[in-house]
């Protein structure tokens, strides 16, 4: 580390096509009074109250029954959908709720089978101006529960941590948010088909694509109310947030590139995840991102694999020690063990803190300028590395990045004017890696936008993807 900073430049050469642009005092980014705010803002109360009343339904296996106001799948959507309702007229009608569904047969769908999601829509001011949804930041978190089979349909499957936590984080935060001003539309979502086969994923993910979204971030909350692991590690203060290294739809000339350029590890994906572990050391001092370089846990899934394969940024947020034992089980007791995922293995102060910081990325996302698009760094051959990109509407300065190629975290930033190019004078391209985000007025800043295709947060043709469960 000695060395690296010995070899910190302090020389920035900007070139701007409007001199009097460059010669202005750049906009920096700076702590927001209004996220400390809400950061103590989610309640207990209403997260308890949520998660008890989805319990409440028995059952929400995604093939349970549609047709009852108290049991299974159906009854539990629609209540959701009545309190996404309820919240739209606290705040005058600033939400609008949809259901989109599709059709599926799989697996562990035998017949054809109704998936149907829960969709909470806030545009943004822009968007309520056009009437055309462009930015877009996503949660989710999935409505349906299982017991250890997976084709059970009827047993009690309480789903208290997985996944109400998630739909109640969700809830809360589209409370919270409700009343409060946003650029980017927001997006709260409670999925289902999850156990089946990642199908509410893959509902909303296809809606995103044929409506045009331009999805900037999906939070996929999965899981997030224990804080009491199976290894009797009690951890109230740390969440995980699991994110792919590379794009799972970059082409073979793509990979190719990215192999000999690098970018392994700064997908926009990557680099979300990087921004939330910032919000969180910003404004939730006594709570701690583990970033996860990986799509999701070893071996499993969630409801953020469908998002990426469409070619949209997706983390997976997640506790930071999971008790297997209230995971998929049926409700037993066997030798002093308790099975089951009941609602008294939820704790809801860590429930609250993972809202909060849900709610604070979205905020300071929906905030922010769009990422900086077309970022490109040049220097092959030369002391000094150049760094191009094309200007975002809201954006009033923009911020250079680079760090080790070893470093998990951007470590070195110059602040730049209302400009397209910066040179970073003997700082030598080989040895670093290179970013650019985007800074409003105000001071909310955007992830940082690794160079080329990599690490480009605009949406790029899907793959082919089955989007099913691992």
């Amino acid at each position: 580390m000695r060395r690296a900073m010995s070899l910190l430049p302090f020389a920035l050469l900007l070139v701007s096509a409007d001199a009097s642009q460059a010669a202005q005092t750049p906009v920096t980014p700076r702590e927001q009074p209004a996220l400390h705010v809400l950061a103590s803002a989610p309640s207990e109360t209403e997260l308890r109250a949520t998660i008890t009343r989805l319990v409440g339904f028995g059952t929400r296996h995604t093939l349970s029954d549609t047709i009852s106001d108290s049991r299974g799948i159906g009854a539990a959507r629609r209540w959701v959908k009545a309190r996404f309702e309820t919240i739209a007229g606290d705040c005058g009608g600033c939400i609008e709720v949809l259901t989109p569904s599709q059709m599926f047969t799989g697996k562990r769908a035998p017949t054809p089978t109704e998936v149907m999601d829960v969709v909470a829509i806030k545009r943004g001011r822009g968007d309520r101006a056009s009437g055309k949804i462009g930015r877009v930041i996503v949660m989710t978190g999935h409505l349906d529960s299982r017991v250890t089979d997976v084709m059970n349909t009827t047993s009690n499957a309480p789903g208290a941590n997985d996944d109400a936590s998630g739909v109640a984080a969700l809830i809360e935060a589209a409370r919270l948010l409700s009343k409060q001003d946003n650029d980017a539309t927001l997006v709260f979502a409670a999925l289902s088909g999850e156990e089946q086969g990642l199908y509410g994923g893959k509902v909303l993910a296809d809606y995103a694509v044929a409506h045009g979204w331009q999805v900037e971030a999906e939070l996929n909350n999965d899981i997030v109310g224990n804080s009491h692991g199976q290894n009797g590690v009690i951890d109230n203060t740390t969440v995980r947030v699991f994110s792919e290294g590379t794009k799972s739809n970059e082409t073979d000339q793509q990979a190719n590139y990215r192999r000999y350029h690098g970018g392994e590890v700064d997908s926009p994906s990557r680099n979300l995840a990087r921004y939330i572990d910032r919000v969180a050391d910003a404004y939730l001092p006594d709570f701690r991102v583990r970033m996860v370089y990986r799509t999701d846990r070893y071996g499993r899934g969630g409801d953020q694999v469908p998002f990426l394969e469409a070619g949209y940024p997706a983390v997976r947020v997640t506790e930071a020690h999971e008790n297997y034992t209230r995971q998929h089980q049926d409700l037993r007791t066997d030798h002093g063990v308790h099975y089951g995922d009941t609602i008294d293995g939820i704790d809801f102060r860590y429930l609250a803190r993972v809202t909060a910081l849900n709610a604070l990325t979205m905020a300071s996302l929906s905030r922010a300028p769009a990422p900086p698009t077309g970022v490109e760094s040049k220097g092959a051959l030369a002391t000094d590395t150049t760094l191009t990109w094309k200007k975002v509407p809201g954006a009033a300065g923009y911020r250079v990045h680079w760090r080790d190629t070893t470093a998990p975290q951007w470590q070195y930033q110059r602040t730049v004017g209302d400009v397209d190019r910066a040179v970073l004078q003997d700082v030598v391209i080989d040895d670093w890696f290179f970013g650019v985000s985007a800074v409003s007025a105000d001071g909310y800043e955007s992830p940082v936008v690794f160079p080329g295709n990599a690490g480009s947060f605009e949406r790029s043709p899907a793959a082919a993807g089955s989007g099913a469960k691992p």
